[in-house]
């Protein structure tokens, strides 16, 4: 046994509280090398006169990733506080593994040995809005998706859809465009909108804010947005809008006081400026996202950026309704502000979703005080990886997808927002290289995972389009040049997540069998089981996998029979 990979720390990813009562607890071990895994647990306080009082429980194999496996056990302690260790078997060796080392047997003489749960106060729960659980994101990029007023196009619009995308282009897009068309999105069955930002800018893009009190003339008034809030409510749908908060643009108000007045400016402290005069080429010597000119980052440890942020957090909350924060680049401000920003949001809606833009491993973010959860790029890159690009089998797929789940708790994978493309990446149907037929498992795929799932606008019609600008083509409207075959797919996707929610995050997730091109995995819970097979290959596969007797086909082919080229099968229990 190696006991260099046994691996646990009571907090974080590792022990944590899933709600009031209930405590979650994994152990990892050297992928193998364990046949049972065993909690020993008990009240700290819990002596009598044979000593103290412990219990144990099975732990369950939850996973396996590349190099490890991970156990992984439920219990409620009945005081709410407990202390506990592992015993760890196989056919050759049994150790006891505690906070200060292994043992041959369980040190019961005092629970200094032990790992340590001090007490399960309600208050330390991470608690994300329960909403978020059940809800489809479809991301609309304003300029892009639709123009239903031409009266507030800027000047040098040109007409919707005549020519391709560019850096510095526009076409009109607009709120009463997305008014006009909500129809399209509960038809697809979307029940919440992520619009990239909305606020005053110079760009097509917006994220060069000028005022983020203020929405973009070309995108409307506040009564129009007012009123697309209202309208989306109606129709059972969220709204979250995205805050550039790391970094302002560059005709931002105060940032031009900066470039007129320089070291006399009172804005000066609102930046990070390394010196006097101010310049721009070859690289301005100023703090800014990446080394773009025009977006000079903000000093969030100032009073008065802070205070003038935070405003802008509860004010369209409280003034419009709306239901979460996107925060863009989010890792490169400082966790004081994002503590501060939380508690100002909560209190204007405590229900209030806040996201942030991380593509990395997020734990420092996700401790309660901060995020309700990240962009699960990990997700989005292995689906790609194992189904679009083919550079990883099934067996590679469900090992990355075991190691991102153990990477956070049970109750943050809930909601993680899962997504295959966005305004940041090439459409989904690229990464495809036009096959539809692997786009429809990428969809399969991420509306049956844990999270709460994204769709890229267009991407329900099979848009194409590479890296931006590409990826930011207007939206086809025209039906005759939409494909409405994947549009009823994702649909249909859609309405089984609805009507059976262990597909969503009611149950759990477990890799059945991975083998070649070929994946196997189940969403379970008390009340029901959903097995999902799919071909990721360019071959069909005859008996994919031998399903029970007793499951019913929901969706798809009959694994039991030829499973297609990059076919499925979706059975639920009866």
């Amino acid at each position: 046994m190696l006991k260099e990979a046994i691996y646990h720390r009571p907090g974080n990813n590792y022990a944590y509280a899933y709600d009031e009562k209930t405590l979650h607890i994994r152990l990892r071990t050297k992928k193998g090398d364990a046949d049972q895994v065993t909690l020993i647990y008990g009240d700290p306080y819990d002596w009598t006169e044979e000593g103290w009082q412990t219990s144990s429980s099975l732990m369950t194999l939850s996973g396996t990733d590349e190099w490890f496996d991970y156990y992984h056990i439920e219990i409620q302690p009945p005081f709410r506080r407990l202390r506990y260790g592992f015993k760890i078997s196989n056919g050759d060796e049994t150790v006891v593994y505690t906070e200060k080392g292994f043992y041959e047997e369980a040190p019961l003489d005092d629970t200094a040995y032990y790992f340590c749960f001090p007490f399960l106060n309600a208050i330390d729960v991470f608690r994300a809005p329960c909403w978020v659980k059940d809800t489809v994101w479809y991301q609309i990029f304003p300029e892009r998706f639709a123009n239903g007023d031409q009266s507030n196009d800027p000047e040098d619009a040109v007409p919707w859809g005549s020519e391709e995308p560019k850096p510095d282009n526009f076409f009109g897009g607009d709120f009463q465009g997305v008014i006009d068309h909500i129809d399209h999105l509960v038809k697809l069955g979307i029940s919440g909108i992520y619009f990239t930002p909305i606020f005053k800018a110079k760009s097509n893009h917006k994220y060069d804010t000028i005022d983020y009190l203020e929405i973009d003339p070309q995108f409307g008034d506040k009564e129009t947005f007012k009123k697309l809030v209202q309208v989306c409510h109606e129709n059972g749908i969220k709204v979250m809008l995205d805050a550039v908060f790391n970094h302002s643009g560059y005709y931002f108000e105060p940032f031009q006081d900066v470039l007129k007045n320089e070291d006399n400016s009172r804005y000066k402290n609102w930046f990070h400026l390394r010196e006097f005069p101010i310049v721009t080429e070859p690289r301005p010597n100023y703090d800014t996202f990446a080394f773009e000119k025009t977006m000079p980052k903000l000093n969030t440890e100032n009073p008065e950026v802070l205070e003038y942020l935070l405003k802008v957090a509860s004010y369209w909350i409280k003034e419009f309704d709306i239901d979460g924060w996107r925060l863009d680049v989010a890792n490169e401000v400082d966790h004081s502000f994002w503590r501060a920003f939380r508690k100002v949001v909560k209190n204007a809606k405590p229900e209030a979703y806040i996201l942030g833009e991380i593509w990395h491993d997020s734990i420092k973010w996700l401790q309660g005080d901060q995020f309700d959860a990240v962009m699960n790029y990990p997700f989005t890159n292995a689906a790609l990886d194992f189904v679009a690009k083919e550079t990883i089998d099934a067996k590679g797929f469900s090992e990355k997808m075991t190691a991102v789940m153990q990477m956070y708790p049970e109750n943050v994978n809930e909601v993680a927002f899962n997504l295959l493309g966005s305004h940041d990446t090439k459409r989904v149907l690229n990464f495809c290289d036009g096959n539809k037929d692997k786009m429809k498992l990428l969809f399969l795929l991420m509306l049956s995972f844990k999270g709460t799932p994204c769709i890229y606008y267009g991407d329900e019609i099979g848009m194409a389009g590479e890296i931006d600008p590409g990826c930011r083509e207007c939206m086809e409207w025209d039906e005759e040049k939409q494909d409405l075959d994947l549009f009823h797919h994702i649909q249909t996707l859609l309405t089984l997540r609805k009507e059976h929610r262990v597909l969503a995050n009611e149950g759990s997730l477990s890799f059945i069998s991975a083998k070649g091109r070929t994946l196997v995995y189940e969403r379970s819970s008390y009340e029901e089981s959903i097995m999902i097979v799919l071909n990721a290959g360019d071959e069909s596969v005859e008996n994919a996998y031998v399903i029970a007797e007793g499951y019913e086909l929901l969706f798809g082919n009959d694994a039991s029979g030829v499973l297609p080229p990059y076919g499925f099968s979706m059975y639920r229990k009866k």
